[in-house]
């Protein structure tokens, strides 16, 4: 069995962070994407093995998963990356990670569940903030309370986003995406920001609005409740614009205008810094409710955003390649249970009397 890991996308923000955090790890991952100047440069600085291949050349993809055992995808938005990957992994038996937390991507990998299982490879969208420590907070809180039929989640990031993530957060606005929950186990369209909710992290309660986080598909999978709504906080501002943008999203499609947004975001800073990463957390929350009237609630706090998906991402890498993986579609705590996050250091996990 290979021994060996690769991580596609290592020029982006959150690869190259990856990157850096493995070989402080003492891993040694083979980096690879298609931009050859800045892939090279990222190896010659971290001193490991690097390849070129684009996602649309299906024969470089092959070659290039010939030396290992698993990919860690970290090149987005995924919506348009994920899908050629994919299919390599399952040509060349190789396990495949992401970072993504696109409700579509999800939904498309676990179509592909059987297809997975056949060829021995674990599909496992989502291995980084999206979505693995809420993934675990769900299933902890489904394992707490068995009868649950109503999961609701939180978030409050304490941090900046980095180029990638506003750039998929554009394509989200261009394409007209609005708010999805998940009702009676079917995904659900609904208007962006249409619901909030006072949540209280740990410090008394904040508004936050009704978002389309990840968990909505991938929550589903792992506890099987039907009902999922997830939340997030956002300065008042914010939220105002988000429900103006309801109404505006033609002039996102009118000619050159989605293009000018994407090159000032080019143009700004690839994501925070090691200071900013560093002087950032994450709060989570989440409370299940049964039929019955019973509800369970819990809390979570992580490492800042970034940080923690390098954290988590590596941390399913090593267990993946000790034998760990479940072929076919899998969920952060599907695969690797709702303790999972509690391995990574700074992950605080909390119960909550309701």
């Amino acid at each position: 069995m290979q021994t060996q890991f690769l991580i596609y996308g290592a020029n982006g923000y959150t690869g190259e962070l990856i990157a850096r955090i493995a070989v402080e790890q003492g891993m040694r991952p083979i980096l690879a994407g298609r931009n050859a100047a800045q892939v090279a440069a990222l190896a010659a600085r971290l001193d490991l093995p690097y390849r070129i291949a684009a996602l649309d050349d299906a024969t470089a993809l092959d070659a290039l998963l010939q030396e290992v055992a698993v990919v860690l995808h970290c090149a987005g938005p995924f919506v348009h990356t994920a899908a050629p990957m994919v299919d390599a992994c399952l040509r060349n038996h190789v396990h495949y990670l992401d970072i993504t937390g696109e409700i579509a991507v999800f939904e498309a990998l676990a179509a592909r569940y059987d297809e997975a299982k056949r060829a021995g490879v674990m599909l496992l969208p989502g291995a980084g903030f999206d979505v693995a420590p809420s993934d675990c907070l769900a299933a902890h809180l489904a394992r707490r309370l068995p009868s649950a039929t109503r999961l609701l989640l939180g978030i409050r990031a304490l941090g900046q986003i980095s180029r990638g993530t506003a750039l998929t957060g554009v394509e989200a606005m261009v394409r007209g995406d609005g708010g999805i929950v998940r009702k009676q186990g079917e995904l659900k369209p609904v208007p962006v920001a249409w619901k909030t909710r006072a949540i209280d992290f740990g410090k008394g309660p904040r508004p936050a609005v009704c978002m389309p986080w990840g968990d909505v598909a991938t929550a589903y999978h792992s506890t099987g409740i039907p009902d999922i709504e997830v939340y997030m906080t956002f300065p008042p501002a914010t939220v105002q614009a988000m429900k103006i943008g309801q109404h505006l999203g033609w002039l996102l499609r009118a000619p050159g205008v989605a293009g000018l947004i994407k090159r000032r975001i080019r143009a700004g800073a690839p994501g925070p810094s090691d200071a900013e990463r560093a002087a950032g957390a994450s709060l989570l929350w989440g409370r299940v409710e049964d039929e019955a009237g019973h509800a369970v609630e819990a809390r979570m706090r992580t490492p800042e955003g970034y940080t923690l998906t390098a954290l988590a991402s590596l941390l399913i890498v090593r267990k993946v390649l000790a034998g760990q993986a479940r072929p076919g579609y899998q969920t952060p705590s599907s695969a690797f249970g709702p303790d999972l996050i509690l391995e990574i250091e700074g992950v605080e996990r909390c119960d909550v009397d309701s």
